[in-house]
């Protein structure tokens, strides 16, 4: 008898826990359903806000829920093993999510582009802006792994160069857009800079992606308290099921996504920032909730990583897309971008120059930030 209700207890936590998911299995149905005429026949203005925020709160409440069993991997595992799959299953989603925008609608040659380079201002300039200003305020001062770091930064401004700015002064394609060699090159190098930097990363070099104080310590300060820990089986399985529906409904959002640029006249960049708002939101959390709990590393892991992942695995995703469907693609920023993403490169080097940083390092980021926002609409 007490099995029974033991079991039976199990059950509703479970269902209790996972309600993401039931909402998101329900939404997918309706859309797929009774809702697809929903989307395909947006008259008018409200209609389509009114979807928008729908599937916008349905699919941030499913990304936290692949957050949450991606946190949980990560205490199974431990770092960098942890932060690793947090970040690819956030990336995914953002692959999935730009691919179904480029293959849904009329055709947006800088979607990809305005994506990526929303992440990266986002978590180099947002995010690490906002993270270092409230762990400075919290402790004043905070520690990081520099060897880390270095190998982070190293990858990252290699291939934000040549994947986002080269593209714009090469002379065989016009614009941005990549020659067919050139996009070859960009794929091959891409996998294999991200490619290296993970087998390194997770074998001989994963010391210099933790905190210097748990390296030679039994104990590892994994900061995901208050979590329901079951098997590793159990969390990956949820954790895909958990991105499925995020994956179907992504269709549906870039048509809403699509008419609503066109019928305000909103600036095409504005969709890429929305979809990075939207993959990043649980990212953001955690990296906040880490640097409040001063365990800055893992803050970097995310940032950083999530920055890297983002030019790694999508320049090569939309590369292939766009040479398999034949949609133009263009990698390189405008004049404005390669400027600010100069500044961000240099100012995270600064920031990352030392051991320890300061609040004045969030503020400096919060400032590029700011500034990105500014030229969406200018």
């Amino acid at each position: 008898m007490t099995d029974h209700i033991s079991s039976e207890g199990a059950k509703k936590g479970i269902f209790r826990s996972e309600m993401a998911l039931w909402v998101g299995i329900l939404t997918t149905l309706i859309f797929f359903t009774v809702g697809a005429s929903w989307v395909k026949e947006l008259g008018s203005g409200i209609a389509a806000g009114g979807i928008f925020l729908w599937l916008f709160a349905v699919m941030l409440w499913l990304s936290f829920g692949v957050v949450k069993h991606a946190e949980c991997l990560a205490v199974k595992l431990g770092e960098p093993f942890g932060t690793l799959i947090l970040t690819l299953a956030v990336i995914s989603i953002e692959v999935v999510m730009i691919s179904a925008v480029m293959m849904t609608g009329k055709e947006n040659p800088t979607l990809a582009r305005d994506t990526m380079f929303s992440v990266v201002m986002i978590v180099l300039n947002g995010m690490l802006g906002v993270t270092l200003l409230l762990g400075g305020l919290r402790h004043h001062e905070q520690n990081y792994n520099l060897r880390g770091v270095r190998s982070y930064t190293g990858v990252l401004v290699a291939l934000g160069f040549l994947c986002l700015i080269l593209p714009r002064f090469t002379q065989s394609a016009p614009g941005g857009e990549p020659s067919d060699l050139m996009a070859f090159y960009l794929i091959l190098v891409s996998i294999s800079l991200y490619g290296v930097f993970l087998f390194l990363q997770s074998t001989r070099h994963s010391a210099f992606f933790k905190n210097p104080e748990e390296i030679d310590s039994d104990h590892e300060s994994h900061g995901h308290e208050g979590l329901e820990i079951r098997s590793i089986g159990f969390h990956v399985g949820l954790l895909v099921l958990t991105m499925l529906p995020i994956v179907l409904l992504s269709k549906k959002m870039a048509l809403v996504v699509d008419f609503g640029i066109s019928a305000t006249g909103a600036p095409e960049p504005l969709a890429g920032f929305l979809v990075a708002i939207l993959v990043l939101s649980p990212e953001a959390m955690a990296a906040i909730k880490a640097a409040l709990n001063n365990q800055l590393q893992r803050t970097v892991n995310i940032a950083l990583g999530s920055a890297l992942a983002t030019i790694g695995l999508t320049v090569p995703a939309v590369l292939l897309i766009s040479e398999i469907t034949g949609k133009h693609i263009e990698l390189g920023l405008e004049p404005a971008g390669i400027v600010l993403l100069v500044a961000t490169f240099m100012v995270a080097d600064s920031t990352f120059g030392s051991k320890r940083t300061n609040t004045l390092s969030g503020a400096v980021h919060l400032v590029l930030f700011a500034t990105y926002v500014i030229l969406i609409f200018d």
